[in-house]
Parts: structure tokens; C-alpha cells; sequence
């Protein structure tokens, strides 16, 4: 397909009109049969598409075939027509093929089938970091530490591993059987195991803790299928055992997912019953309204929501019901400005149609989906705010639609056509777009790992003793640096050398917490000193958050 691409634009240019063509007779031939899977935002169904009579579709194919100038891959063809037919519908129609589809999937549905471990690759050897809790690993006895140098029959100890690769060959079908060979410290000789491959979790609610003695923080990294299921979960613990009252709900770099477990959550957050959340609508699906059961299993407090230009779909459905409804603060930066609706239809070639059905309104009737006539300027929406100086300053935040809508219990105005704009801004801070400070930080954690392997005396505190007490020096810090520079990171020029230092000494400390107490270590320390965090509790202090600019 290489070829084909570089060495002839001017024949795929003759060609791909007549391949879209064909893709389209064969898109509406495939719609009699496709299959619902997984819904990714609505559970409307399409009606049925009016098939076209098939005999030109396959003459063409035989002509390309039989006479075309070079040899060509009639399925690569076939899937980058595809890609470019549905491309000129919207930026999230799309097809996924076979091959990505298990991962999506894996995404969407909160598990996948493998052995159950996290894992790095440390000098070319596949180091365990921690079998995860529950799974096959842990009840076999892998430990933390553990250093994986045979899979079945191959060595992977030594060689130019890949995460990949490692993820291929230890991940299969549930009840199949994989044998890793492991080197343990101060073991010579390699002990050998036998895992049964098992459903794995993946868990999309991150972390859950007080961040007073009143008020809970919940972070969710996406919506699939297990997230209402294990926010509740969060909200017990945090209400029964922590005796909870408000609550900060972190929806920042929040693809999406689920609209459904979305729907399900904000039902929690209300004690009214029949509170419009999301209408979805479309040219062949009617309006379908999701409201409030009335049914709360816990009365929650006040809420502040924290968004970000990562924030789509499902987390700007929260964010708009909270907002709308003036149920709580919104803080955080413009989100990212997805309000179409997509579902996921089977394809016998073991592929799937993501095909955008619907748009979704929010209560005051906003949507909030950004213009996307122009496809390219859509796809760096992002690194264009940034050069426009939105991420540092709310003063040059762009209104795509000056329509005014209104919140529906204070009057306030609010906007939509591009994202949920926050009822509090909070400036991104500008370190982390530095090439330097990225390249830096991704040595973290395998160098992290390493010194605390290394020196485990002088990691012996509790949570509340390593975040009051642990400080990261700057003879540390040098050290780290050195050790970057070793790894072929180029040192450049910053303006703010002071706050460059602080800002990798709060990700190091936090890299640190992680290594001795999981998420909930990196979160608590981080948050710390997280301005969103922090703005988040300083409002829901007062008495109407809701006022508070």
C-alpha cells in the first residue's frame, strides 16, 4: 500500500472517486445486515437502509483488478476508501477494522481477557510492577518486582521488547493457559508459571478520597460500561466511612464513552424526579429525553465539576446538566466541544461502523458541538487555542454561537457551539507545553521505580507522613536530570528555570507516592497542589458556590 500511496498520487487521485463510489453501494448493502453492538452514546435504532442492485460494484472490482497499471491490496484499498468516504461525513463517523476492534471494545466494556498484571520495561526487561488485585497473576504468586524472561517458548529477556508485543503475547481468551518464566531477587535459577488467562478489569473510575473532612474527590478517566458501577462504589465508601458531604467530580482529558452511564451518574446527583439531563435527536432518530429517576441512593451536597479542552462527549453531558440545571460549579478550561451521538454496528468482516446518528442538547437546549465543516482545522482545535492564548487566558476564549441560552434555575447566561465553557477559569500552566519538560518526565517513572527499589529504607512512611514529610532536593532533582541527559534528552533554554524545578519536583514526589501507594498516592499528592483542585475547595466553601466568580 506504501507504493501505491508515494510513488502514485496521480492514479489514487484517478481512482478514488470511483473506489468512494463503490465504497458507498457497499456501505448500503452492509446496512441490511449489520448487527447492534455496544451502543457508544444512544440506544435509538437506524432503520433499515434501501440496498442498490449489486452487479456494478463487482464489475468495477474485477476491472481494478484485471487491468489496473500495478498491483494493488483490494482490502488496504478497500479500508482507506472507506476511511475517506466516512471522513467526509463528520471527525467521529468511522470505521474500525478487526484488527482495533478488540481494543475499542476493551476500552468501551471495562475489561479485557488476559493475566492480569502492570507492567514496564525497564533495560529491556519485563518488569512487574503489581498484579492486579483479585487477578489470575496474583493467585498464581507473581509479586511486584518480578522480572518476566520467558513467554512460552521464547526468550524476551535481552531483546528490543516493546509494550506491544508483551500485551500480544500475554493477553488471550478467558480459561487459556500462558507460561512465563520469572527471575526474582535473590532466586538463581528462573521460577516457571502457568496462568489462566481471566476477565481483567479496567477500571475507569481512577481514584476516590477526601480531600477534607467534607468534601470527596472522584476522578473518572472515561465512561464505559462499569462506570456508574464504580462511581457508586466511590460515593459509598466516601459517604458511610468518610462521612462525605460535597463532592469534586475530575472529568479532565475525559474522552467520553457511554452516554447512558453519564445519564446514570447525574441521576444520582439530583433529588428531583423528572429533570431533563440530555435530549439526543436526529434527522432519522426522534427526540429521546433521559431524566432524573428521583431515586439518589445519598444526599450530596454542593458539586464542583472540573473540565478541561480534553473533556468530550459523556463528561460534557455531566458538565452541562450540572451547569444548566445551576446544580454546581464548573471549573476548569473550555472542553473539548463533541455533542454528536455515534453507535457501533458489527460488520461481517469482523470490523464495525461507528456512524454518528443523532446530535445531544443540553436541559437549557445548547448544543454544544463545535463546527467541523472544515475537517483539518477541527483536528488542531486544540494547538489552536493555544496559540490563541485560550488555555492561559479566559479574556481570549472563542464563542462559536453568540446564541444566548440560560441556566435553568439562576438565569445565567450560558453559550454553546464549542464546548462547555467553565463557570470559573483556571489557567493551563504553560511548563507542561514545553518539549523539554515532557521529555524529562517521561524518564519518571522507570527511573522513579528504580530508586525506590534501590533505597527502600528511606521510603518508609504511611500516606500522611510521606506527603507532609518527603520533599524531593535538589541534589535529587540534579541527579535525575544527569540521568535524562544520559538518556540522550536534550537540555534547553528555559525562562522560568525556578518554576521548571518546582513543577518537576511535584511530579517526581508524586511519581514517588505511586510507587508506594498506588493511584491513591499520586493522586492525594499531586491534588495537593493542583489549582483546580484547590479552586474547587475554596468555593465549595462558601455558601452559594453558584455566585462565586
Amino acid at each position: 500500500m506504501a507504493n501505491l500511496t508515494e510513488h502514485n498520487p496521480k492514479k489514487l487521485k484517478i481512482w478514488l472517486p470511483l473506489l468512494f463510489s463503490l465504497v458507498l453501494v457497499l456501505g448500503m448493502l452492509i446496512g441490511i445486515n449489520l448487527k447492534q453492538a455496544p451502543v457508544v452514546a444512544s440506544k435509538e435504532k437506524i432503520p433499515i437502509i434501501r440496498t442498490i442492485e449489486p452487479g456494478r460494484v463487482e464489475e468495477l472490482l474485477r476491472y481494478v483488478e484485471a487491468k489496473y497499471v500495478d498491483d494493488i491490496n483490494r482490502e488496504e484499498l478497500t479500508e482507506i476508501a472507506i476511511g475517506n468516504l466516512l471522513g467526509e461525513l463528520d471527525p467521529h463517523s468511522n470505521y474500525i477494522s478487526a484488527k482495533q476492534l478488540q481494543e475499542v471494545n476493551e476500552q468501551l466494556e471495562g475489561n479485557f481477557e488476559g493475566i492480569g498484571i502492570e507492567f514496564m520495561i525497564l533495560d529491556d526487561t519485563i518488569l512487574v510492577v503489581t498484579p492486579i488485585s483479585g487477578g489470575p497473576s496474583e493467585a498464581v504468586g507473581i509479586l511486584p518486582g518480578d522480572r518476566i524472561v520467558e513467554i512460552e517458548d521464547s526468550i524476551v529477556a535481552g531483546k528490543d521488547v516493546i509494550v506491544k508485543d508483551v500485551v500480544g503475547m500475554l493477553r488471550g481468551k478467558k480459561g487459556t493457559d500462558v507460561k512465563v518464566g520469572i527471575l526474582r531477587d535473590n532466586v538463581k535459577e528462573i521460577k516457571h508459571f502457568t496462568i489462566t488467562r481471566d476477565k481483567i478489569p479496567l477500571n475507569s473510575v481512577d481514584i476516590g478520597y477526601m480531600l477534607d473532612e467534607k468534601t470527596g474527590y472522584i476522578r473518572v478517566s472515561r465512561f464505559s460500561a462499569t462506570t456508574y458501577k464504580e462511581f457508586m462504589e466511590k460515593i459509598e465508601d466516601l459517604v458511610e466511612n468518610h462521612q462525605m458531604e460535597d463532592l469534586v467530580i475530575d472529568l479532565r482529558q475525559n474522552p467520553g464513552g457511554y452516554l447512558q452511564e453519564a445519564t446514570n451518574i447525574l441521576s444520582q446527583l439530583f433529588d428531583e424526579k423528572g429533570k431533563l439531563l440530555v435530549y439526543t435527536e436526529g434527522r432519522t432518530v426522534k427526540r429521546n429525553d433521559y431524566e432524573t429517576t428521583g431515586k439518589p441512593f445519598y444526599n450530596i451536597g454542593n458539586i464542583a465539576v472540573l473540565i478541561d479542552e480534553g473533556s468530550a462527549s459523556a463528561s460534557e453531558i455531566v458538565a452541562g446538566a450540572i451547569q444548566d440545571w445551576d446544580r454546581g460549579v464548573v471549573i476548569g478550561r473550555r472542553s473539548f466541544g463533541k455533542g454528536l451521538v455515534q453507535e457501533q454496528y458489527s460488520l461481517k468482516d469482523g470490523g464495525a461502523l461507528r456512524l454518528t446518528i443523532a446530535r445531544y442538547y443540553t436541559p437549557s437546549g445548547r448544543s454544544i458541538q463545535k463546527p467541523y465543516e472544515d475537517l483539518e482545522a477541527y483536528s488542531h482545535d486544540v494547538l489552536e487555542r493555544q496559540e490563541n492564548g485560550e488555555l492561559s487566558s479566559a479574556d481570549s476564549i472563542t464563542i462559536a454561537d453568540t446564541t444566548e441560552y440560560f441556566t435553568l434555575k439562576e438565569k445565567r447566561v450560558v453559550y454553546g457551539g464549542g464546548g462547555i465553557q467553565p463557570d470559573i477559569f483556571i489557567p493551563i500552566d504553560t511548563i507542561y507545553l514545553n518539549d523539554y519538560y515532557s521529555d524529562v518526565r517521561k524518564e519518571l517513572p522507570k527511573y522513579v521505580y528504580r530508586l525506590v527499589e534501590e533505597n527502600k529504607a528511606d521510603f518508609n512512611y504511611n500516606i500522611k507522613e510521606f506527603k507532609s514529610l518527603y520533599a524531593v532536593t535538589d541534589k535529587a532533582l540534579n541527579e535525575f536530570l544527569s540521568y535524562c541527559h544520559s538518556r540522550g534528552v536534550k537540555e534547553t533554554k528555559i525562562k522560568n528555570p525556578k518554576h521548571f524545578r518546582d513543577a518537576l519536583k511535584l511530579v517526581f514526589k508524586s511519581y514517588v507516592a505511586k510507587q508506594l501507594f498506588e493511584d491513591e498516592g499520586f493522586f492525594e499528592t499531586w491534588n495537593k497542589e493542583d489549582p483546580a483542585v484547590q479552586k474547587a475547595l475554596e468555593v465549595l466553601k462558601q455558601p452559594n458556590p453558584i455566585a462565586v466568580e
